[in-house]
C-alpha cells in the first residue's frame, strides 16, 4: 500500500507485500491455479501449512494473545490484494477474512481463545455460514433456526454458498434463535450435517451446501449481540475483499498493456489505436479509483473508525464493479483469445463476477451508501 498519508509503516507493509507476492509466484501460478481448480478440496495442504506456519499469514491479524502476529486490517489487505492477483487457491478468505473476523468482534472470551490459536496456527480451516437458497446476505432473510434441547442448542436447516465448505473444520453459522439472529459454532464433522459441494461459475472458490439436521452447535457470544456481531464481521470481510479485487484489477490492466504493446496489426502494436488506448486510460482510472477506496477501508478498519459501515460499503460495491470491468476489457483487448478456456483472462472474469456478488451485490452496498449519506 503505498506511503499517501506519512504513514511510517508503510515500508514495512511494502516488505510484506514483496515477500508474500514471492511466496506466490512460486505457488500460485496460472497452471498451479488451474490444477487446484479440478481438485475436490481446491487447494494444496503444503502450501497452506507453509503460509500459515513459515510466513504467520493466518495469524497476521489475530492478537498475540492467541497466538497471531497482532498486525491489523492494513497489513491482512496486503495479503488480500497479492492473492486476488494470483487468483490464491486456498480457504484463506474463508477462514481469515470470514471466520476469524467475526470471531474477534463476537465479545466472547472462551470462544477466541479456543478457535483463534488454532486458525493463527493454520491447523483449523473456517468458515461462515450465512447465506441460504435466496442468497441474501441481509440477516433479515435467515430462516435456519437454533432451539434450545436441554442446556445445548441444535441447529436445522440449509445454508448455501458457503466458502470451503467441504473442508473447514470449523462453520460458524448464522441462525435464528428465539427473536433474533445469533452465531453458533459447529464442528465440520458434526453428526447430523451434510455437506455437498457445489458447482458454481468461479471454480477457483470452492463452495458448498450444508443441510443442518439437529446438529448440536456452541453459541458464540451474546444471543442479545448476534445481528451487531456479524454485521461488523462482515464489514472486515468486505474490507479484506475489497483488497483481493484491486489484486485481480491491476493483474487484469497490466495484462490487457502488455498484450497492447505485444500484438501487432497493420504493422503497429495495437496500443498505439486511439481505442485500445482510450480503453486502458479508462481502466486506469477505474483501478486506480478502487485502490483508493479499498485503501480508505482499510484505514478505517484499523482505526475502527465511524466511518467504516459507509466505507466498507463504498469499497465493496466499487471495487467489484471495477474488477468485473478489468476482466471484461482484458478479454476484450485480447480479441479471439481471450475467449478460449486456454487463456487466464476467463479465470479473472469468473472470480470477479463472483466476487461481486459475495457479501452482496453492488446494488446492495450502493442502497446501504445512499441511505447512510441521505439521498
Amino acid at each position: 500500500m503505498p506511503d499517501v498519508t506519512g504513514d511510517p509503516h508503510a515500508q514495512e507493509r511494502e516488505a510484506l507485500r514483496d515477500t508474500v507476492r514471492t511466496f506466490l509466484e512460486r505457488t500460485s501460478s496460472e497452471a498451479e491455479v488451474r490444477r487446484l481448480m479440478e481438485t475436490e478440496s481446491g487447494y494444496d495442504e503444503s502450501v497452506w501449512k507453509q503460509g500459515a506456519e513459515q510466513l504467520g499469514l493466518t495469524g497476521l491479524a489475530i492478537p498475540e494473545e492467541y497466538d497471531g502476529s497482532g498486525f491489523g486490517p492494513m497489513e491482512l489487505s496486503v495479503v488480500f490484494e497479492e492473492m486476488g492477483r494470483s487468483l490464491f487457491c486456498g480457504p484463506f478468505f474463508s477462514t481469515v477474512g470470514l471466520a476469524a473476523n467475526t470471531l474477534l468482534v463476537s465479545g466472547d472470551d472462551a470462544a477466541k481463545k479456543e478457535w483463534l490459536p488454532k486458525i493463527a496456527s493454520g491447523q483449523t480451516i473456517a468458515t461462515l455460514a450465512l447465506t441460504e437458497e435466496s442468497s441474501s446476505w441481509n440477516v433479515a432473510d435467515i430462516t435456519t433456526m437454533a432451539t434450545r434441547s436441554g442446556a445445548a442448542w441444535k441447529l436445522s436447516g440449509t445454508k448455501w454458498f458457503v466458502l470451503d465448505g467441504t473442508i473447514a473444520d470449523l462453520v460458524l453459522v448464522v441462525a435464528r434463535a428465539e427473536s433474533d439472529v445469533a452465531v453458533f459454532a459447529v464442528a465440520g464433522d458434526a453428526a447430523g450435517l451434510t455437506r455437498e459441494p457445489m458447482v458454481t461459475i468461479d471454480q477457483t472458490r470452492k463452495m458448498a451446501r450444508l443441510t443442518f439436521d439437529g446438529v448440536e452447535a456452541q453459541p458464540i457470544g451474546s444471543q442479545s449481540a448476534g445481528n451487531d456481531v456479524v454485521s461488523r464481521g462482515l464489514l472486515l470481510a468486505a474490507t479484506a475483499l475489497s483488497a483481493e479485487n484491486i489484486g485481480g484489477a491491476q493483474r487484469c490492466l497490466d495484462m490487457a498493456a502488455d498484450y497492447a504493446r505485444e500484438r501487432v496489426q497493420f504493422g503497429r502494436p495495437i496500443g498505439s489505436f486511439q481505442a485500445i488506448k482510450h480503453k486502458l486510460a479508462n481502466l486506469l482510472t477505474e483501478v486506480e479509483q478502487a485502490k483508493s477506496a479499498s485503501y480508505f477501508v482499510s484505514r478505517e478498519a484499523a482505526a475502527n473508525g465511524d466511518d467504516l459501515p459507509l466505507a466498507a460499503s463504498l469499497a465493496k460495491s466499487y471495487t467489484s464493479d471495477a474488477f468485473f470491468k478489468a476482466a471484461a476489457d482484458n478479454i476484450q483487448i485480447h480479441g479471439g483469445i481471450g475467449f478460449t478456456w486456454e487463456h487466464a483472462a476467463h479465470l479473472y472474469f469468473k472470480r470477479a463476477k463472483t466476487n461481486q456478488l459475495l457479501l452482496g451485490s453492488s446494488s446492495h452496498h450502493r442502497a446501504i451508501v445512499a441511505d447512510r449519506v441521505g439521498i
